[in-house]
């Protein structure tokens, strides 16, 4: 993809590289712990590469996928890191040029690049890269459609930024021809401010959504939608837009598209139908339609109007791959789900909680009513930590009083560490429930893991359901929520 068009002052031309070194043996990862630099540490271990990494804090599942693959993480970004003189340094987007560890790659001779320009030159290379991208399901869809390419025997190739619970692994090389990559719409690294989705290579893209997120990087929606813009016009013009056109912004940036667009969503080309939901099961059943005509009808433990169109959008895509409706069906039945996306991790004393991913205002409403419809009218509770870059600014404090309406109880945590955010820029979790306390909705700010766990634990009630929202560890309260849950009911389901 090149080099960006311009670098801070402090970053060389050299030894910065956008191909992979071919006689790279040794190969370090700075920022091993995120999702991506994890899955890419086990494809480079997979491969035969000796690896190891550096970061700030490990928990899991994250350390413990690393610490199955033997991967030696150096705790901080110091300089000593890089004294094993690596062939290769990986730089994680989590790295800043300021960093000890950071300074002392720049000041050295060791070769670098980015994870993107690494995936994109040394696994998906010349593959048949269906590359998922979007504001919101993308890693549900990425999942969903390697699972529906790999239960029809084509071996694919993947990176998805979740754990699949089909998948001992977050990504693999697979040995078949197409790779399926989730698309991040986030800068690639200090030195490479362009999104890493470029990096990919796509024949066919999916392209769930457009929204305003990453505050931190991006002025509003005008300037997110420019990045997505420049992937729909990288794709070859005998390649396939797979797009959510249903939405507005969607349907301007894929009007672009070099290729063929196929259009799903309401009332498009491919189009779905929720025909049934087991709540004792938890499981859907759904039509999906083609030009109005019936592909078949399947059944899914993905649950909700969300998941009913990425797994249309998956279903459009394997189609285009050669898939024929009943390896959809065997694909979608099989499908056991992704950790932290609607994951159930415990049942104690009969109240079930769910650990998922949600933090933007869309994605936390999108999520509490597919569990308002999986679980029917058990009591639903809603923790969130505004943890992320986005949830921490008040760029969506009006939008957040309407995303929790499925929610019969809500807590709010503090935000995350604030420092680095102007005081009036900052989100704030009291007005939240001032704002869901106007809707009807019964709302408490709690200020930390152990007090908002004491609280939940004392106040739940057998057949309730706690989804846990946060995109970071919440102060490990999934693990000591369950644990008190169990103290305090036992079997009392």
């Amino acid at each position: 993809m090149g080099l960006p068009a311009a670098l801070p002052p402090q970053v060389p031309l050299m030894p910065l590289v956008s191909e992979f070194p071919e006689n790279a043996k040794t190969i370090h990862l700075m920022g091993v712990a995120g999702t991506a630099m994890g899955a890419l540490a086990g494809l480079l271990s997979d491969a035969g590469y000796i690896v190891t990494g550096s970061d700030k804090a490990v928990y899991p599942p994250m350390s413990t996928y690393l610490e199955k693959l033997g991967i030696t993480v150096m705790e901080g970004f110091v300089a000593e890191n890089l004294n094993h003189k690596p062939d290769l340094v990986i730089v994680g987007n989590v790295m800043r040029a300021s960093y000890e560890e950071s300074v002392a790659l720049l000041a050295s001779d060791l070769p670098y690049m980015s994870f993107p320009s690494l995936l994109g030159s040394r696994f998906i290379n010349d593959a048949h890269s269906i590359v998922v991208a979007g504001t919101h399901g993308k890693t549900t869809t990425t999942a969903v459609t390697a699972w529906l390419l790999s239960s029809a025997g084509l071996n694919p190739g993947c990176l998805v930024g979740g754990i699949a619970k089909n998948f001992d692994r977050t990504a693999f090389a697979g040995a078949g021809t197409h790779f399926v990559v989730e698309g991040d719409e986030y800068d690639t690294a200090f030195f490479d401010k362009g999104p890493k989705f470029l990096h990919y290579r796509p024949n066919t893209a999916i392209l769930t959504s457009i929204e305003f997120d990453h505050a931190d990087i991006y002025r509003d929606l005008a300037h997110v939608r420019e990045s997505f813009d420049k992937l729909v016009s990288i794709l070859p013009e005998d390649g396939l837009l797979v797009a959510r056109t249903d939405h507005s912004v969607v349907r301007e940036t894929a009007a672009a598209a070099p290729c063929e667009v196929w259009g799903y969503g309401e009332d498009q080309l491919w189009d779905g139908r929720m025909e049934d939901v087991d709540t004792t099961r938890g499981v859907m059943r759904f039509a999906v339609l083609r030009d109005g005509k019936s592909l078949g009808s399947f059944e899914s433990s993905l649950v909700g109007e969300h998941n009913l169109y990425n797994q249309v959008a998956a279903a459009a895509a394997a189609t285009r791959a050669g898939l024929k409706p009943e390896q959809l069906a065997q694909g979608f039945a099989t499908f056991q789900g992704i950790k932290r996306r609607q994951e159930v991790i415990g049942e104690p004393g009969g109240v079930t909680v769910v650990d998922d991913f949600a933090h933007h205002p869309t994605a936390v409403s999108l999520t509490l009513q597919a569990l308002r419809k999986r679980f029917g009218q058990r009591r639903l509770w809603a923790v969130w930590e505004p943890r992320s870059a986005t949830s921490r600014r008040n760029t969506f404090q009006t939008e957040y009083a309407r995303s929790f309406g499925d929610a019969d109880r809500v807590v709010i945590a503090r935000p995350y560490d604030q420092s680095s955010i102007p005081e009036d820029e900052r989100f704030s979790s009291d007005q939240l429930v001032r704002d869901l306390a106007d809707r009807g909705i019964d709302a408490m700010e709690i200020d930390g893991a152990e007090a908002i766990t004491a609280v939940v634990a004392a106040q739940a009630q057998p057949h309730d359901v706690i989804a846990v929202l946060s995109n970071g560890g919440f102060g490990g309260l999934h693990k000591s929520l369950l644990e008190r849950l169990e103290q305090r009911l036992g079997d009392a389901s």
